[in-house]
C-alpha cells in the first residue's frame, strides 16, 4: 500500500511540474529558475577579486625545460599553496597552458574524450633568463613567450607587438582542495604548539622559494588557516535545492588581455549578437547546459550547449582561446586600453601604444584545472584549422540530411504520418525526413513504439522508403523507472545509472515521470547504449530511421535549475565536474550505435540539443525551444554563426518557432531563412495548431514551396561545403569578416552571412519589410543577384526592395556554383539528375568552383576513396573541368545539362572538347542581363572536358 501511495504522489507532482513547464513555455522563460552570478557562490567570489593584486609568483629555481615542455612552480604568497604550471608549444602555431595544484588533496578532474588525440608538440627553447623571468622562443626570433616571475605573468609577442597577455590583470585564482575545518579533530593549543615544534624540527618537506625563504607544509597550513571561509564554499542552497559540496571550494580563474582587439566572438550558446558585448554592467556570459523554455534574447544566461572557445579579430590577426573545462563556467569581457595593463619583463621586448584598444577576457570555472589552448592564427582559416586539429571537424552528414525536415510534437499515429507524407506530394513540396517526438513511444519508454498508434512501424518506414524518404525518432537519455521496462532493468542490473550523493541510483522527473539517468561518462554505458540501436534490439527500426537526442543537458524537471544535482556521482567524479560533457557523451554513444548497426558502413545522423567542444564530430544541433516571434527568427542567424565559428557547422533553428503560432508572413520568412541555414527543419509545440506548409492558403504555400525548392536546387553546393567543413574545419555558414578579414565594416554584421565563399544571403527578418540594406564586400569585386542575375559592385551598401517572395541572395563574381534544377520529391530521387553550372565572372573575366560527388550516405568516400572531386575553371573564354583527386574512384550517371555564364558576352560560337573529340553547342545570350546560356553539353559530371567560347 505504501508503494502505491508513493507512486501516486510522484505522479501528482510530475503532473504539476508538467503544467508549470507548459505555462512557463507559454509566458517565456522564468528567470528565477536559473542562477545569476550573485546566486552562484563561486562566481560571486571570483568577481569580488581586486584587479592587479595577484598573489602568485613564479619560483624560477623550479623551472625545468625539456624539448617541448616547460614546468614551473607558482606560489600563492597569501596562503603558500603551490601550483604546477606546464607550458607546451604545439604544432600549428598554438600554445597550451596547464595549471594544477602541485600536491592536491585529491585528484582534480581533467576533461577526457574531447581532444581527438594528444596534441603534437614542437621544440621550446630558452632565449634568455634572469631574476625577473625567462624568454622562450616559439619557433622564430620574432615569436616569443615572455614569462614574468613576480607577479606571475605571460606575454606572447611577435616582434615588438604583444599579441596576448595571461594574468596581465592579476586575476589568476586557484581554490585549492582542503579538508573541512569543522570535521577536523580539535587539538588543544598546547598539543598543537608541541606538534608545530616537532614539525619544524624534523620536517623533510622544507623548500626554499626564489626569495630564499623557507616554505613548509606547516607554512601552507598556517596560510590556509588564515583564509576566511565564505558562504557557499561548503554548502550552497538555490531555491529549495541544497548542494552538499563534499569537496569544498575548488574554483579556478584566469584572465587574458588582447591588445589592439575590439571584437570578440564565440562562447556559444547564447541568444546574443555575433559580436560579444562587454559584461561590466551585468552578468558574465554563462556556459552551463540548461533546459531553458522559450529563452530571452540578447541575454548572457546559459542555454542548452556550451563551447568554451572565444575568437578575437582585428584587421591584422585572428586568434582563439579554448578553455578546456566542463564545469559551470562564466566569462567576463571588458574593454580597456593596452597601456593600462602592460608591465613587467615584457616591457624590455615589446611596446603597445598607451591608447590602443584592448579587450580583456576572464574565465572562471567551478572545478577542474586550468587547461587552455591559445590559437595564434593569424588568419581566420588558420584558427579554424588549429581548433579542428584539437577537437576534430564537423561530421560529414548523409546528403539527404541537408534536405528539408518536417517535425512537430507530435504526429499522432501511422495514418497521420502517411497523410502528411502524401500532403507533400500533393502540393509538390520536396522533403526528406519526417520526425516523431516523444508521443510515439509506449509511455515515454524510449526504443519502443505506442502499440495503439504505431502498431506496424516497419510498414510505416517501408512506405517512406518506397518514396526514398526517411524518418527521425526521438530517443532521450532519461529512462522511465519501471520494472517492466527492459532498458531500465538492464541499466540497473549493470549498475550504469548516475548515483546520488548517498550512493543510490539518481532519480529525477522528466517526461516519463520518475526517471533514471544513465552514466554516459562511463565507456561501458556508452557501448551498451550503442548496442541498443541494433535492428534486433530496437524493435521496429530500419536503416531509414535516424535519431534525435533531446533533453540531454540533462533535463531534470525537479532538479536545481531544471538539471541534475551537482553532487550526483559519475564513477569517482561529481556531476559538477562533468556537467557540460553529458550531452556530448549521449550524442557520441548514439552516433556510434547508428554506425554499428550498419556494420560500420553507413554515416549516422543524430540531432542533439546539448553540446560541448567536440560535438561537431557526432552530428547536428539546433537552437532549442524558440518562439514564433520575429526576434527569434532574427537571432537564429548570429546563433548559428557563433556555432560555426567554434566548429559546429550543422546548425539550424525550428522553422516557424517552437512555441506560439506564427502568422503567414512570419512563417514564410522563416522558411526563406531556414532554406539558407545548414539544418533545415520545421518544428512546433504540442499545443500549437497544425502548420504543415500547405495550411496557410495557396499563395503562402507557393512561397514556401519556392523556398524549399531553392534549397533542393543548391544541394550540390551545400554538400560540397560540408565536405570542406569535414576536411578543414571551416564553417559552412560564416560571418563576412571570415572572408574579408581586413574590412572593418564586416566585423559587426550579423543579419547577413556567407555560405562558403561564394553565396551571400540577407534574409528578411523584419515584419512588413519593403526593403533591406545589403552590404556587398570586396573592393574591386562584383556580386550577382542570384535570382535576376543583375550585377553589382562590391564595397557598397545596396538597398534591395523586397516583396513577400524575395530572398536576397548574391553570388560572388569569380565563382562557379553547381545546382540541380530538376526538383523531385526527395534528394535521393535527384541522385542521378543533371547539373546546371552558374558561372559568375569576376571583373577580370575569370571564375572557379568545384563539384563533389559520392554515394551520399556511406563512409566509402573516406575508407575506399570512392568519390569525384573536380575543379571547375573559367579563364580566357574557356570553361574546363579537371580532376582534383587522381587516386579516387567513383562513377556517376549525372551529367552537365546547362551552363549559365553571368556577366558574359555573346560569342560567335561555342565548342565542347572531350577525349572523344569536339562538337558545337547551342547557346543563347540575353543582352539585358548579360547572361550566356549554353545548352546540353551532355558530358558526364565526372569526366574531363572544356567548353570554348569564340
Amino acid at each position: 500500500m505504501a508503494t502505491f501511495i508513493l507512486s501516486r504522489l510522484e505522479m501528482v507532482w510530475f503532473l504539476v511540474a508538467g503544467v508549470l513547464l507548459v505555462l512557463n513555455g507559454v509566458r517565456a522563460v522564468d528567470r528565477s529558475n536559473f542562477k545569476t552570478c550573485d546566486q552562484s557562490s563561486f562566481c560571486k567570489r571570483m568577481r569580488t577579486m581586486g584587479l592587479d593584486q595577484s598573489p602568485y609568483r613564479a619560483i624560477l629555481e623550479t623551472l625545468e625545460l625539456s624539448d617541448s615542455r616547460l614546468t614551473l612552480q607558482l606560489i600563492n604568497d597569501n596562503n603558500k599553496v603551490r601550483l604546477l604550471l606546464e607550458l607546451y608549444r604545439l604544432q600549428g602555431n598554438m600554445t597550451r597552458l596547464k595549471i594544477n595544484e602541485l600536491k592536491p588533496l585529491r585528484s582534480r578532474f581533467e576533461v577526457p574524450d574531447v581532444l581527438v588525440g594528444e596534441p603534437p608538440t614542437k621544440p621550446l627553447s630558452m632565449v634568455s633568463r634572469d631574476e625577473a623571468g625567462v624568454v622562450l622562443s616559439l619557433g622564430t626570433d620574432a615569436h616569443q613567450l615572455v614569462l614574468n616571475a613576480r607577479p606571475f605573468r605571460l606575454d606572447i609577442v611577435e616582434g615588438a607587438r604583444v599579441l596576448l597577455s595571461v594574468n596581465g590583470r592579476g586575476l589568476l585564482a586557484f581554490e585549492h582542495l582542503r579538508p573541512r575545518k569543522d570535521t577536523l579533530s580539535k587539538i588543544s593549543s598546547t598539543v598543537g604548539s608541541m606538534w608545530d615544534s616537532i614539525k619544524n624540527m624534523f620536517s623533510s618537506n622544507t623548500q626554499k622559494d626564489s626569495e630564499g625563504e623557507e616554505t613548509t607544509e606547516g607554512a601552507q597550513e598556517e596560510g590556509e588557516e588564515r583564509e576566511e571561509e565564505e558562504p557557499g564554499m561548503w554548502e550552497e542552497t538555490f531555491k529549495s535545492h541544497v548542494d552538499s559540496k563534499p569537496n569544498g571550494p575548488s574554483s579556478i580563474s584566469l584572465d587574458f588581455s588582447l591588445p589592439g582587439v575590439e571584437h570578440v566572438y564565440g562562447i556559444p550558446e547564447h541568444a546574443e549578437n555575433l559580436r560579444l558585448k562587454t559584461t561590466d554592467k551585468g552578468d558574465p556570459y554563462r556556459l552551463y547546459n540548461l533546459d531553458v523554455f522559450q529563452y530571452e534574447l540578447y541575454n548572457p544566461m546559459a542555454l542548452y550547449g556550451a563551447v568554451p572557445v572565444l575568437l578575437s579579430h582585428n584587421a591584422q590577426r585572428t586568434m582563439g582561446i579554448f578553455w578546456l573545462n566542463a564545469a559551470e563556467t562564466w566569462v567576463d569581457i571588458s574593454a580597456n586600453t593596452a597601456g593600462k595593463t602592460l608591465s613587467g619583463k615584457v616591457l624590455d621586448h615589446a611596446q603597445v601604444p598607451s591608447d590602443a584598444p584592448q579587450t580583456d577576457v576572464r574565465w572562471f570555472s567551478e572545478s577542474g584545472i586550468i587547461d587552455v589552448f591559445i590559437m595564434l592564427g593569424p588568419k581566420p582559416s588558420d584558427v579554424f584549422t588549429q581548433y579542428a586539429s584539437l577537437t576534430g571537424t564537423q561530421s560529414f552528414p548523409p546528403l539527404s540530411t541537408l534536405g528539408y525536415h518536417q517535425c512537430r510534437w507530435n504526429y499522432n499515429d501511422q495514418e497521420d504520418v502517411r497523410a502528411v507524407d502524401a500532403g507533400f506530394d500533393e502540393h509538390d513540396i520536396p522533403y526528406d525526413f519526417i520526425w516523431l517526438d516523444i508521443e510515439h513511444t509506449d509511455g515515454k519508454r524510449y526504443f519502443t513504439w505506442d502499440a495503439a498508434n504505431f502498431p506496424q512501424p516497419r510498414d510505416m518506414l517501408r512506405g517512406l522508403q518506397d518514396k526514398r524518404r526517411k524518418m527521425v525518432a526521438i530517443v532521450d537519455p532519461h529512462i522511465k523507472v519501471d520494472s517492466g521496462y527492459r532498458i531500465h532493468n538492464e541499466i540497473r542490473s549493470r549498475n550504469l545509472y548516475v548515483k546520488d550523493k548517498d550512493g543510490g541510483n539518481y532519480e529525477g522527473w522528466c517526461w516519463p515521470g520518475t526517471a533514471g539517468y544513465p552514466d554516459f561518462t562511463d565507456p561501458e554505458m556508452r557501448a551498451w547504449w550503442a548496442s541498443m540501436f541494433a535492428y534486433d534490439k530496437y524493435e521496429g527500426s530500419m536503416e531509414n530511421l535516424y535519431t534525435w537526442n533531446d533533453m540531454n543537458e540533462p533535463s531534470v524537471f525537479n532538479g536545481p535549475e531544471v538539471t541534475m544535482h551537482k553532487d550526483a556521482i559519475h564513477g569517482t567524479w561529481e556531476h559538477r565536474d562533468v556537467h557540460n560533457l553529458y550531452g556530448l557523451y549521449v550524442q557520441m554513444a548514439t552516433a556510434e550505435g547508428l554506425i554499428q548497426r550498419s556494420g560500420g558502413v553507413e554515416r549516422p545522423f543524430v540531432l542533439t540539443r546539448a553540446f560541448f567542444a567536440g560535438s561537431q564530430r557526432y552530428g547536428a544541433v539546433w537552437t532549442g525551444d524558440n518562439a514564433a516571434e520575429w526576434g527569434h527568427l532574427k537571432i537564429s542567424i548570429p546563433m548559428c554563426l557563433s556555432l560555426g565559428l567554434v566548429g559546429i557547422s550543422f546548425c539550424g533553428a525550428d522553422v516557424g518557432g517552437f512555441f506560439k503560432n506564427p502568422g503567414p508572413e512570419l512563417l514564410v520568412r522563416w522558411y526563406q531563412t531556414g532554406a539558407y541555414q545548414p539544418f533545415f527543419r520545421a518544428h512546433a509545440h504540442l499545443d500549437t495548431p497544425r502548420r504543415e506548409p500547405w495550411l496557410f492558403g495557396p499563395q503562402n504555400t507557393a512561397l514556401i514551396r519556392d523556398a524549399v525548392r531553392q534549397r533542393y536546387a543548391l544541394l550540390p553546393y551545400w554538400y560540397q561545403l560540408f565536405y570542406h567543413a569535414h576536411r578543414t574545419g571551416e564553417p559552412v555558414m560564416r560571418p563576412l569578416w571570415v572572408e574579408y578579414p581586413q574590412d572593418v565594416a564586416t566585423f559587426t554584421i550579423d543579419d547577413q552571412f556567407l555560405l562558403g565563399r561564394h553565396l551571400l544571403v540577407h534574409p528578411v527578418t523584419e515584419q512588413g519589410s519593403q526593403g533591406v540594406s545589403v552590404y556587398l564586400p570586396g573592393v574591386g569585386e562584383v556580386w550577382y543577384d542570384a535570382h535576376t542575375f543583375r550585377r553589382h559592385d562590391g564595397d557598397q551598401n545596396l538597398f534591395v526592395p523586397v516583396t513577400l517572395s524575395s530572398i536576397p541572395v548574391f553570388q560572388r563574381g569569380g565563382s562557379i556554383i553547381p545546382r540541380k534544377v530538376r526538383i523531385r520529391r526527395s534528394s535521393t530521387c535527384m541522385e542521378n539528375d543533371p547539373y546546371t553550372l552558374y558561372v559568375a565572372l569576376s571583373p577580370q573575366g575569370t571564375a572557379d568552383g568545384e563539384i563533389y560527388i559520392d554515394d551520399g550516405h556511406t563512409f566509402n568516400y573516406d575508407r575506399q576513396k570512392q568519390f569525384i572531386h573536380r575543379r571547375l575553371t573559367f579563364a580566357n573564354s574557356s570553361l574546363s573541368s579537371s580532376n582534383l583527386s587522381a587516386d579516387s574512384q567513383f562513377t556517376t550517371a549525372s551529367w552537365i545539362e546547362r551552363v549559365l555564364i553571368l556577366g558574359g558576352q555573346e560569342p560567335s560560337a561555342v565548342t565542347l572538347r572531350t577525349a572523344d573529340g569536339s562538337r558545337s553547342l547551342e547557346f543563347e545570350f540575353d543582352a539585358a542581363t548579360s547572361v550566356l546560356t549554353i545548352h546540353k553539353p551532355g558530358v558526364n559530371a565526372g569526366s574531363d572536358w572544356t567548353v570554348l567560347l569564340q
